[in-house]
């Protein structure tokens, strides 16, 4: 099997049993979630690509930057819905937000010289 399928097989799989703990544990799944597999994975996927000690420290720095916007989204919406949202309306609106914090960010960055 090629190196590219076996890194698809392994961060769908953990996708996929993030959904099936979620199930049973939302709280559980939730931690599992927030853990940051998908960026540690990202790492050792470049590490094995590249061994270039830079290259990761640059990523990991931005992978920091970029979760900021992220985070209100998970405030944002529980709230929407508990307000009588519907599901996919208040993931459109969680995701336009982060979206749009996104954009902040990358206007704001320069101007403070963040590493993105």
């Amino acid at each position: 099997m090629s190196y590219f399928a076996i890194k698809t097989l392994l961060s769908a799989l953990i996708i996929a049993l993030i959904s099936e703990i979620a199930r049973r544990s939302p709280g559980f799944a939730a931690l599992v979630a927030s853990l940051p597999l998908v960026s540690i994975l990202g790492m050792v996927w470049l590490w094995r690509d590249t061994s270039d000690t830079s290259k990761i420290a640059n990523h990991s720095e931005a992978t920091f930057w970029y979760v900021l916007p992220s985070m209100p989204m998970f405030l944002v919406l529980p709230w929407l819905l508990r307000s009588g949202w519907g599901f996919w309306p208040s993931l459109v609106a969680g995701s336009a937000l982060t979206i749009a914090l996104y954009f902040l960010l990358l206007w704001l960055a320069p101007r403070f010289n963040l590493p993105l």
